[in-house]
């Protein structure tokens, strides 16, 4: 199927300013189903944003190896949507003109330009074409990143914390257009999160890291229907169980799971 991914034994290593060695990422085994919604969960600087910039291409691991669809990532590429904490949006262009970017710069604009509007429609965005990113507010900049994202059609959305910054009104507006968007057009989804109730909310399933050197130490299957209720006693009971898990768990010394 079209958007599985699979993680073999990647570690992941930086040298610091003092010439030490640091190991963000160590011996994570994962193997993603396509289509499925997954949330990465732990705490600050155990390497939940590294694993998926690696996945995007942007980094390499420094050993081990990461596939989509049986080809190994060497770079990005346009199956793979990213979605930054931040929208990222250049201030000199329109967001049409955003959202066109990454399609002008593949050079399939041309052929491919009714996606924008398309796309523009599906995040409710339609009628702010000509508006600057200084004119919108963060969550309607948010939608158009979410739209530049998803234009070229990929297989995979990485989302790297892109609705930590907004209202809790508005972040919780754009997870539900994000899970709808998802439903609709069949793609995987990869989320970093430091949000519990966001990790309940959207995902098929968390995986819970450890401190730095980041590892697995468990992945929850969340088995409630959809839509989910937050104040629902079983939404509440993965609430308290994953937060005991990132306050106790995190030292398995070699996790490997498939899922």
């Amino acid at each position: 199927m079209v958007g599985a991914i699979k993680i073999d034994n990647v570690t992941k290593t930086f040298i610091n300013k003092q010439k030490e060695t640091i190991t963000a990422l160590k011996d994570i085994n994962l193997d993603i189903p396509a289509n499925s919604f997954i949330s990465l969960i732990g705490p600050s600087g155990c390497g939940k944003s590294t694993l998926l910039r690696q996945i995007a291409g942007l980094i390499a691991p420094t050993s081990g190896s990461i596939k989509l669809d049986g080809v190994t990532i060497s770079s990005p590429g346009p199956e793979r949507g990213f979605m930054f904490q931040e929208h990222n949006l250049f201030p000199w262009l329109t967001i049409y003109d955003n959202i066109a970017f990454g399609l002008r710069a593949r050079g399939i604009f041309k052929e491919q330009k009714s996606r924008i509007d398309e796309y523009m429609e599906l995040v409710g965005l339609r009628g702010f074409e000509k508006y600057y990113p200084h004119q919108l507010s963060g969550g309607m900049c948010q939608r158009a990143s979410l739209a530049r994202a998803l234009v070229g059609h990929p297989s995979v959305l990485l989302l790297d914390e892109p609705l930590g910054a907004l209202d809790a009104f508005t972040r919780m507006n754009i997870q539900d257009e994000i899970l709808r968007i998802r439903e609709e057009k069949n793609m995987t989804m990869i989320m970093v999160t430091h949000d519990v109730d966001e990790a309940i909310y959207l995902s098929d399933k968390i995986v819970v890291m450890t401190p730095r050197p980041g590892m697995i130490t468990s992945v929850v299957d969340v088995e409630l229907p959809r839509p989910r209720d937050r104040s629902d006693a079983d939404f509440l009971k993965y609430h308290g169980e994953i937060l005991k898990q990132l306050k106790f768990g995190g030292f398995k010394k070699e996790p490997e799971y498939s899922i």
